[in-house]
């Protein structure tokens, strides 16, 4: 989702957000124990790593008609899990993440935020958060997860 000047709030992300949910619900899926059912917003989880982002996403999911939907951030959903969850990461580039790279990078808050899913999880991020430049080895670590998330799709 391309953007430009976005720290900790993405309304474009949100709105891609808002309508990735809202083509979820109703869709098909398989539980462990093969029995199958209709998608529904309790069956979405959506994840943020900052509270003004949180904010945005219940904003445009209201503007949609959705409810029910829960979104909060990586430590609040920290041993739940959902049929899909949906990470937005709001910040533009790595040049503008308010607490810095190894905030927004962190890849135990991508593997939390991702690994709540049980079928799906899809993360909806500027393009320009792979393209970051490292100055030191720490940094390479850190995104090289969602380097890799990206490359292959999860």
């Amino acid at each position: 989702m391309p953007h430009q000047g976005n720290t900790n709030a993405s309304p474009e992300e949100a709105g891609e957000v808002a309508r990735l949910a809202g083509q979820l619900t109703g869709q098909r899926w398989r539980d462990k124990h093969g029995a199958e059912r209709a998608m529904e917003p309790a069956d979405i989880l959506i994840v943020t790593p900052y509270n003004a982002q949180i904010r945005t996403i219940q904003r445009a999911l209201a503007a949609s008609g959705q409810a029910g939907i829960r979104v909060g951030t990586v430590d609040k959903f920290q041993g739940q899990e959902a049929p899909a969850v949906i990470y937005s990461m709001a910040t533009s580039s790595a040049d503008e993440a308010p607490r810095g790279l190894d905030f927004l990078y962190d890849p135990h808050r991508l593997n939390v935020a991702t690994s709540r899913a049980r079928t799906l999880a899809i993360i909806v991020a500027s393009p320009d958060l792979i393209r970051v430049s490292c100055r030191t080895p720490h940094q390479m670590v850190l995104a090289n997860a969602l380097c890799r998330a990206w490359e292959t799709g999860g």
